[in-house]
This record gives C-alpha cells, sequence and structure tokens, in this order.
C-alpha cells in the first residue's frame, strides 16, 4: 500500500493499465475470475477497492467527487495513465464523473448497468439486514446468512453481501465495509452525474436484459453525456450482468478494447 489514503488493489498481469470499480457494497475481489481473464489478454488489471469497501481505509466524506479523486490519487501513486476503466453500479458511476474530470487519462470508458441519470434509494432493506447481524451474537457465515435471509430472500445476492465478512479479531467477525457511514451517505448513490460532464471519447454501456437500471430513456442521457458511446445488451441477466453471464460479458468487453 502506498501511503495511507492510497485506495486498496489487487494488481494482476503486465501491460496497458484496465482499472475495475465494484458497485455498492462490492470490493475488487468480486472481479478477480474476470480481472485474471482480462489480464491474461495483455492488460495490467487493478481490482481497486473505493473506500469505505473492501480493505480500502474508512472516512466518513462520501460522494462521487471525492471517489473520482481518490481514483486520480491512485493513478498518480502507481503512475498510470491512457487507463481503460471499468465500472459497476456504484463504481460506474464514479469511472463516468472520473472520466469527464480526468479525459487526458482515459481511453476507453466501460460502464455496467447504470446510466448517468439521478436514482431514487433502493437499498435500505440491504443496508437494514447487513446492521441487524450482531457480532456479539453471530460466530459464523451461516449464522450471519441466517439474520439477513430474514430481509432478502435472493441467495445470490445473500452470498455478495456475505463476502464482506472476516475475522476482525480473534472469534470475532466484522463486516470490511464502514456499514454507519454507507448507511448514512446512501442517497449519494443516486447522484446523478453534473448536467455539464461530457467525455468525447470511445464509451461502451453494458446493460442486462432483465435490469430495469438502463431503460429506453436513458438511451437520449447517455448520448449528451457520451456522444462517442453504444450501449449493448448481455442476454440472461440482470444488474449483476458480470456474474450472471460472464462469458457475454467478457467477450462485449475484449471486443471494444481489442
Amino acid at each position: 500500500m502506498k501511503g495511507e489514503n492510497i485506495l486498496h488493489s489487487n494488481i494482476l498481469g503486465e501491460g496497458k493499465p484496465f482499472i475495475i470499480l465494484h458497485g455498492f457494497l462490492g470490493m475488487g475481489d468480486n472481479w478477480k475470475t474476470l480481472g485474471g481473464q482480462f489480464s491474461e489478454q495483455g492488460f495490467q488489471v487493478h481490482l481497486v477497492d473505493q473506500r469505505n469497501h473492501g480493505r480500502s481505509f474508512h472516512d466518513d466524506d462520501f460522494s462521487y467527487e471525492i471517489l473520482a479523486e481518490d481514483l486520480k490519487n491512485y493513478c498518480e501513486a502507481y503512475n498510470l495513465n491512457d487507463i481503460i476503466l471499468l465500472g459497476h453500479s456504484m463504481g460506474g458511476k464514479t469511472a463516468m464523473l472520473f472520466a469527464t474530470q480526468y479525459p487526458e487519462l482515459v481511453s476507453k470508458l466501460i460502464v455496467a448497468d447504470i446510466s448517468p441519470r439521478f436514482y431514487p434509494v433502493h437499498h435500505d432493506v440491504i443496508l437494514n439486514g447487513l446492521s441487524a447481524i450482531d457480532f456479539d451474537q453471530v460466530k459464523s457465515r451461516g449464522e450471519a446468512d441466517k439474520v439477513l435471509s430474514e430481509y432478502i430472500s435472493e441467495v445470490g445476492i445473500r452470498q455478495f453481501l456475505l463476502k464482506n465478512l472476516y475475522w476482525a479479531e480473534k472469534g470475532k467477525l466484522g463486516l470490511r465495509i464502514n456499514l454507519e457511514v454507507l448507511r448514512n451517505e446512501v442517497s449519494e448513490i443516486g447522484e446523478p452525474l453534473p448536467s455539464h460532464a461530457t467525455f468525447d471519447k470511445d464509451t461502451l454501456f453494458l446493460r442486462g436484459d432483465r435490469s430495469e437500471y438502463i431503460g429506453v430513456g436513458d438511451e437520449r442521457i447517455i448520448k449528451s453525456h457520451f456522444p462517442k458511446s453504444k450501449i449493448v445488451t448481455i442476454a440472461n441477466s440482470g444488474h449483476w450482468l458480470h456474474a450472471e453471464n460472464p462469458e457475454d460479458f467478457f467477450e462485449a468487453v475484449l471486443q471494444f478494447v481489442s
């Protein structure tokens, strides 16, 4: 780790820098398999943990402006430019803002299943479920899953969230995410890209065919911010399109960056 407030990352392979930003309540590790595949194609893949997520630092300040600044500091620390930047959901919002603010650093932008527009808060149930886990009582992953299952019926979403579990100390589990700050600042997650922000280099938007995050009405908004963008739909997938159909996701990204 380079300095106290440089984002934690896992770096795979050698070649042109390719940064991947996870979504809300995720971490770079969620992208390990795909990241490995991209690294085999001649890219140096940076699986980054955004602040208050994964192994990165915790801080009370949390907004897309700050997340984009964190990424700028990361690029400076590792001397990265001419990067390919991929972001999913919240990570896609960070990636969009970063590309519009620092276009000289980004050669190509990939945004997975999120639009530049405003989204209303819709993570309440998940945050309530995570907050309900009492780590004085809960001593195993199975017990944590049982608590979460009272809030979240989808097994896949629970498994995704439980990746945040770790042994905070001997015999005591905890969450890697900064749950308190993320609860307090959850409205920031839905914030739109500033109306004047544009990026006029090649941009790929990927959407799941079963997801409602990018609708027909979003196409005009996307074009207004990203005039050189195209939208590709990934079959048999919802919002977690990279996990639900990794083969098609990988092919679409590879075709775009090659």
